[in-house]
């Protein structure tokens, strides 16, 4: 082999390699956007003796409008697809300190579900509290339930609907101070914060809450959350002898507390094992 022979494959190694590290660039961008930028719909069932026909309801949450989230469009096709009976909204849609256009997003989203010919019911969150806020959703038709509630009929089916716009909760907080259970409704309780302990002693048929968004990363296996932000810990459902309230269905007795982990990706795009999610709760006769 002479000098010029060797001279000619060192490029050729070099191209090689650069393919090798744009491909693997590649791929690690499009995992990252499907992780972050793609929605899925998760479907629960829960049974209840209370009802006669199904109840399909809709929930979505945490979609801190920004500008390169998921599209309106896509969130409203999404749910048409679903045709639930009722849409619930859980707080947080824009974020703190928002431009006027990001709130715009955010009303415009629940005008566009109520075009549609869905009811739909709100609570607020830590970040969408603004007064011309709620008075915009409300004028796009949402039900807005900070501390109200409303007896509906739904296929035959009656539902009491509550919700609390609660940021923080004391150690005296008791909603019987504030709801009166009616034992010939199913119990639907929306809340933006999870709150199991005071949620348990209620006890709701059903209660909605968002605002953890899956903890962002997930590990694979459902072995949970990387980190808690509740714990303020690494890798919670490993090293703690606890309940983990991250996302998904908790029991408690006479019902059932569910975590959706929303579909914004705030404070920023790292969600992984953990896709922008509308969730779907059947909840169905037993």
């Amino acid at each position: 082999m002479n000098e010029g022979e060797k001279t000619c494959r060192k490029p050729s190694k070099v191209k090689y390699r650069f393919r090798r590290l744009c491909l693997f660039l590649i791929i690690v961008l499009l995992i990252w956007w499907f992780n972050n930028f793609t929605l899925k719909v998760i479907t629960v069932e829960v049974k209840s003796n209370k009802l006669t026909s199904p109840v399909r309801i809709a929930v979505i949450s945490d979609l801190h409008a920004s500008s390169v989230g998921i599209s309106n469009k896509r969130i409203v096709r999404k749910i048409c697809r679903e045709k639930p009976d009722i849409v619930t909204v859980l707080g947080d849609m824009y974020t703190t300190g928002s431009s006027r256009d990001k709130v715009e997003t955010a009303v415009d989203l629940i005008r566009n579900i109520s075009d549609e010919g869905y009811p739909v019911y709100l609570v607020t969150g830590e970040h969408d509290l603004d007064h011309d806020y709620i008075e915009a959703v409300g004028d796009a038709g949402a039900h807005v339930m900070n501390y109200k509630e409303e007896i509906v009929e739904l296929n035959g089916n009656k539902l009491q609907i509550m919700g609390i716009d609660n940021v923080f909760y004391s150690d005296t907080f008791d909603l019987t101070n504030e709801f009166t259970l009616r034992e010939d409704c199913f119990s639907l309780l929306l809340a933006h914060i999870p709150n199991y302990e005071k949620f348990s002693s209620f006890r709701a048929d059903l209660t909605l809450c968002a605002d953890t968004h899956g903890e962002m990363v997930q590990l694979p296996f459902d072995l949970g959350p990387v980190y808690s932000s509740s714990y303020g810990c690494l890798f919670p459902q490993l090293t703690l002898d606890e309940e983990i309230y991250d996302k998904g269905m908790f029991p408690y007795a006479g019902g059932n507390m569910f975590i959706t982990s929303g579909i914004g990706v705030s404070p920023a795009p790292i969600r992984f094992n953990n896709r922008p999610e509308i969730a779907v709760i059947d909840v169905v006769p037993e």
